[in-house]
């Protein structure tokens, strides 16, 4: 099946041409990688500034770690954090802007003030989340996770990892689509209830993602996988991260999700170049 090329997102057309860059701004002060770093949505805009300019196309705001054994968050706490960064980022920065949240009433307030993708890590779990994609008509990035963030590392097990989120896909897209969803974006979940096997083996053959026929995300950026195979703390998995996104970008990621805009970026131009060559 024929990917598409390109989706519409914020009034603006998102072309495939080349890999593109997704932002991570994790307004949270426990995040794995950069928890507290830019809790204050002063730092969080500021963090999302910079990104756009080291050449994301576009910022993700999250505002609950989701790191494996992480507690959910209120939805009152939640929007406190993401809400104000949401609503400043719609004015000040001209890259579309993702909520990153799986809650209804935290998707439904930013995109009422003008969030342009929903990024979901439940895969759109919630058919309240359904419609409000569609009321809004926005795009949607369905992740797959086995399980929850507090559970999902307690000894994941599949007998096909590709397979079963490949079925995973072919389910969830068919109910987005039922429930008025135009373009949609696919996540495999590195590092949402899989092993270190599990995410090599969806990195090597991530291109086994493309059948559905809709855009592939993948998020490798300092996970723990990077740290299991180099011994190496989150802020030290910058080669690592590089190495993932290139190979992703090889294998035909469309978009990669990055916390290191500007030196995934470079990598990028790089392994884009040979691809068309």
């Amino acid at each position: 099946m024929v990917v598409a090329q390109h989706i519409t997102c914020g009034g603006q057309d998102l072309s495939f041409e080349r890999t593109l860059i997704m932002g991570v701004v994790n307004v949270t002060p426990d995040s794995f990688s950069d928890g507290g770093l830019y809790f204050d949505a002063k730092a969080a805009v500021a963090h999302a500034k910079q990104l756009e300019l080291d050449g994301a196309d576009l910022i993700d705001v999250g505002g609950e770690s989701t790191r494996p054994g992480s507690a959910p968050l209120s939805v009152e706490e939640e929007l406190g954090r993401v809400l104000p960064v949401v609503t400043r980022l719609i004015q000040e920065v001209s890259v579309p802007v993702s909520i990153d949240t799986y809650k209804p009433q935290v998707a439904e307030a930013c995109l009422k003030t003008g969030a342009h993708l929903l990024n979901d890590i439940t895969g759109l779990a919630n058919p309240a989340m359904v419609a409000l994609a569609a009321e809004y008509n926005v795009p949607v990035v369905i992740m797959h996770m086995m399980g929850t963030p507090k559970t999902m590392q307690e000894h994941p097990i599949y007998h096909d990892v590709i397979g079963e989120i490949n079925t995973f896909f072919k389910e969830r897209i068919a109910v987005a689509q039922m429930g008025g969803i135009k373009n949609i974006i696919l996540d495999p979940g590195i590092g949402f209830g899989k092993t270190l096997e599990h995410n090599l083996l969806i990195l090597k053959h991530l291109d086994a993602f493309m059948i559905h026929g809709w855009p592939v995300l993948v998020g490798p950026s300092r996970k723990s996988f990077i740290g299991t195979l180099t011994g190496l703390s989150p802020q030290e998995r910058l080669e690592g991260t590089i190495a993932a996104v290139a190979i992703a970008a090889m294998k035909g990621a469309h978009i990669v999700r990055v916390h290191d805009v500007r030196e995934c970026k470079r990598a990028i131009q790089v392994v884009d170049a040979i691809r068309g060559a």
